[in-house]
């Protein structure tokens, strides 16, 4: 099975999926590592990425996904996927790719932005994520304001793992 935590920026993505993984002993995998050069030099500028920007981006991580299913090894992703067309590329098996979906409000994510100095991704382009956020109708929704922990244990829960 592959799990996809989806939200926007400082949502907890990363933190959340790698506690996951690591309780699950599955494999994890950032999406940020998929990203090019250019596309993490124009959001350490602040500019929003276009679609033909993410293109590339979600065909490398489709792969991925392609392999580990192949393979069948089970996974933790993070990945924003904000429209649902970006879903769409990643869904390889729809039985075997689900998506979690940390969800929170605009105030409370900007607020931890602001906090972070290690990420690439600027608190400016958080009104830009939000703007395209396409909210999924078929994930596990987690609230954001709830600890780490306690969202783990919530999607472990929800998929009876």
């Amino acid at each position: 099975m592959i799990l996809i935590v989806m939200g926007v920026a400082g949502a907890g993505k990363t933190t959340v999926a790698r506690l996951l993984a690591e309780e699950l002993s599955w494999s994890f995998r950032d999406a940020d590592e998929f990203h090019s050069a250019s596309n993490i030099e124009k959001m350490s500028c602040a500019i929003a990425l276009e679609d033909a920007d993410r293109t590339p981006w979600l065909a490398a991580m489709r792969a991925a996904v392609e392999t580990w299913l192949r393979e069948d090894t089970n996974a933790v992703l993070t990945c924003s996927c904000l429209k649902a067309a970006f879903r769409q590329t990643l869904v390889v098996d729809p039985a075997r790719v689900r998506f979690v979906y940390l969800k929170g409000s605009f105030d409370l994510i900007e607020a931890r932005l602001r906090q972070r100095t290690h990420h690439f991704l600027q608190a400016q382009l958080l009104q830009s994520q939000f703007a395209i956020l396409e909210e999924p109708q078929d994930a596990i929704i987690a609230d954001v304001s709830d600890p780490p922990a306690v969202i783990v244990t919530k999607i472990r829960k929800a998929l009876w793992i």
